[in-house]
């Protein structure tokens, strides 16, 4: 019954042909796309079995209100009929939408309870790749090179000069700036160097790729967790393991019609 029911009803209509949920689910696979079509309905039901049923997550009804006034005001959607206009755009009703905005007020206290105590020892484990730092380079073929240009830097030389001169790499553009390099993607060797130094200090030569790199290290930028948009994409990515973690723990069978 439920075979012929997928084989019959149509889900989609393409010009005058019909694509029953069948032939979708089939395309799918065949095109390698299924299972990411699974995972992304796995975690829509989980998301919403989490919204609708847990007993912690009430919000203040003049919350959700004011939330929606201020977005009416933001997007210019005052005037009733434009409003009105915006919803049916969108497939929806007020009723919808305020839910729709509720729903993100719960997904939020769903984070700050998911992330909880493990924010502060998940940023700990996580600090050394949002630790970052500001380095300039000049990166030549040889030590003997590199040796050399280090004392002319030492003796008062311009480094900006002497990478734009001498520099293999495209930053020798920019005088051998590299701009902000997380700590944790630098080689061990590298990074252990770059720790020990001060601002301002040259760092090298150093060897890398059968090529020989100076460092002048320009500014430490040190992560914390004031940083609200840090602590908002570190509860994020904590959030995230929590969902595949209970997706993991469910028992899914797919059944595909032949």
């Amino acid at each position: 019954m439920e075979s012929t029911v997928l084989e019959s009803k149509a889900f989609l209509t393409v010009d005058d042909g019909e694509l029953s949920i069948r032939d979708c689910l089939r395309y799918l696979q065949s095109g390698n796309k299924l299972q990411q079509f699974i995972a992304d309905v796995l975690r829509q039901y989980v998301l919403e079995q989490e919204l609708t049923t847990r007993e912690d997550l009430e919000i203040d009804d003049a919350a959700v209100q004011q939330a929606v006034i201020d977005f009416r005001i933001q997007q210019d959607l005052t005037d009733p009929p434009a409003f009105q206009e915006f919803l049916k755009k969108n497939g929806m009703d007020a009723i919808a939408f305020q839910k729709q905005i509720t729903n993100n007020f719960k997904l939020e206290k769903l984070k700050a309870i998911v992330s909880g105590e493990r924010l502060q020892e998940y940023f700990i484990e996580r600090k050394v790749f949002l630790d970052r730092v500001i380095l300039s380079r000049i990166i030549v073929e040889s030590q003997d090179m590199a040796e050399e240009l280090k004392v002319q830097v030492q003796e008062g030389g311009s480094f900006e000069a002497l990478a734009q001169e001498h520099s293999i790499t495209d930053d020798r553009m920019v005088n051998g700036m590299m701009g902000p390099v997380s700590r944790g993607t630098l080689p061990d060797e590298i990074r252990a160097k770059i720790d020990a130094a001060e601002v301002g200090d040259i760092v090298g030569p150093l060897e890398l790729e059968n090529r020989w790199g100076l460092f002048r290290v320009e500014k430490q930028l040190d992560a914390t967790l004031d940083d609200q948009q840090l602590q908002q994409t570190l509860k994020g990515e904590l959030f995230e393991r929590w969902l595949s973690e209970k997706i993991q723990k469910m028992s899914v069978r797919l059944q595909v019609p032949e």
